[in-house]
């Protein structure tokens, strides 16, 4: 007999292994429906690259809505395959409010580090010659076929 003090706090309710089995594959199927949906987007944003004149307006509405999916597949499997979506509000929040505050974090070193670099490219002006290789310095002279300076020395 078990102490009512430590019984079950979840409000999981124990399913018959048919309908549970009826979830997973529904599930599954429609996380390999979005899965092949953010496929078809990367390759059209690829051939959107390729082309001459890439539109970077639609270009970024693709990639926002491929963060989009991404986000719904994640509160998928968060929800039904670690079962987070049959538990009390509080243990939820415990679990998606540090997760919130990861992703501000991820985006906030990504923000100070794209400042860094920008500054670092408008206030240090030798530094496209410091990182550059050599043989990539322009080494034309106007008006002389490239082969024959050095044939002159």
């Amino acid at each position: 007999m078990q102490h009512p003090a430590f019984e079950e706090v979840s409000f999981y309710q124990h399913q018959d292994d048919d309908t549970f089995k009826k979830k997973i594959k529904k599930t599954t199927i429609l996380l390999s429906v979005i899965t092949i949906i953010e496929l078809a987007i990367g390759l059209i944003i690829y051939n959107i690259h390729k082309g001459e004149h890439p539109n970077d307006t639609l270009i970024l509405m693709f990639k926002g809505l491929v963060c989009i999916l991404t986000l719904a597949k994640a509160f998928y499997i968060v929800s039904v395959f670690m079962h987070l979506g049959d538990e009390i509000r509080n243990f939820i929040m415990t679990i998606v409010v540090p997760l919130l505050l990861f992703i501000w974090f991820i985006a906030a070193f990504l923000w100070d580090g794209n400042s860094y670099k920008n500054l670092r490219n408008n206030y240090d002006k030798d530094f496209k010659e410091r990182t550059t290789p050599a043989s990539h310095h322009s080494t034309i002279v106007p008006g002389v076929k490239p082969g024959e300076a050095e044939l002159k020395k």
